[in-house]
């Protein structure tokens, strides 16, 4: 048996719940993790909610959207991983817990430099940015992106590496001390939303990708600031799903606006993005030029802890959780 944490009523963290789970079996293609640490990702608490359901075919009652641990077996037809190997792995569902099966197509080895504490912070959030920042909205060297809420797990992996890779970046935070550890990371300017407009501090400056996950709200400041063919990348609509544009607008500056979610994709493309990312983003993270930025580490049976933490806003980078087996 595993321990697992399970959301038993829709809601606040109240729901979230330690219980006892039978220990799945791999199917093929698939390895069974032991899971030593788990990401927190605000999907999470989507799904805590009753907002966000897990995909079909997949647990719906335990969070957890990415792990990093040891192969404790595999499933027929496995090549690549053989039990013992660490990886770290992008799963759609079943992260809170001591053991998840996954597709192997869909694991990475840890690089020798990274526990498993900071390589369970790098699929969900390397996988997202690398299909939006770089596959979705094209960004290149000597280009400029825009990174609403930078101080979190997505927005301190994209101004990593958007700096890494050419471009320059220009960040939001809540606070001067978000700020200030943003411009840390490499953004050239980042703007206090709470206290500063940063359609104005911004004015006047090129950018060319916008990273967002407000919608809504701003998508008029956006379309404002962006240089002609501009692209405005959407990766949530926190502050409101339906907004109005100016359609001639868009065609005169050949303005492009898309968007994406990762956890409902198949695993083909799963396998693919995999692939992307570690050609790309795998050998600056062995190298250590890019490194996960984790603020809090709690025990597995602390996930409320992490939740309240989560949703208050008070930290910077990554939370996670670890088993302790």
């Amino acid at each position: 048996m595993m321990r697992v944490i399970v959301i038993e009523a829709f809601g606040s963290v109240d729901g979230l719940v330690v219980r006892r789970r039978p220990i799945p079996e791999p199917s093929p293609g698939e390895v069974l993790i032991k899971v030593c640490a788990a990401g927190v990702n605000r999907p999470d608490i989507f799904q805590r909610k009753g907002h966000y359901p897990a995909p079909p075919g997949v647990v719906q009652d335990i969070p957890g959207l990415e792990v990093a641990g040891v192969v404790e077996s595999c499933g027929t037809g496995v090549t690549r991983w053989v039990p013992g190997d660490k990886v770290c792995a992008l799963v759609a569902g079943g992260g809170y817990a001591e053991f998840v099966t996954v597709d192997a197509s869909h694991c990475l080895p840890i690089p020798q430099n990274l526990g498993f504490e900071e390589a369970a912070c790098l699929p969900e959030t390397v996988f997202t940015v690398w299909h939006n920042v770089f596959q979705r909205g094209l960004l290149q060297s000597g280009e400029t992106l825009l990174v609403q809420g930078g101080s979190g797990g997505i927005g301190t992996t994209a101004i990593q590496l958007a700096r890494l890779f050419g471009a320059q970046v220009y960040a939001t935070a809540g606070s001067d001390e978000k700020c200030a550890f943003c411009e840390g990371l490499g953004a050239g300017i980042c703007v206090n939303y709470k206290t500063q407009d940063f359609a104005e501090q911004l004015s006047g400056r090129r950018i060319d990708v916008i990273l967002d996950s407000i919608g809504a709200p701003y998508v008029e400041k956006h379309l404002s600031l962006l240089a002609d063919e501009g692209r405005l990348v959407f990766i949530n609509a926190a502050g409101g799903k339906r907004a109005t544009l100016d359609i001639l607008t868009l065609m005169q500056r050949r303005l492009t606006l898309t968007g994406s979610t990762l956890r409902s994709r198949d695993a083909a493309f799963k396998s693919t993005l995999r692939e992307a990312v570690e050609q790309a983003v795998w050998p600056l993270v062995s190298s250590g030029a890019f490194k996960p930025v984790i603020h809090h580490v709690f025990p597995l049976a602390e996930a409320r802890s992490a939740h309240e933490l989560m949703e208050s806003g008070e930290f910077i980078g990554k939370l996670v959780l670890t088993s302790g087996r």
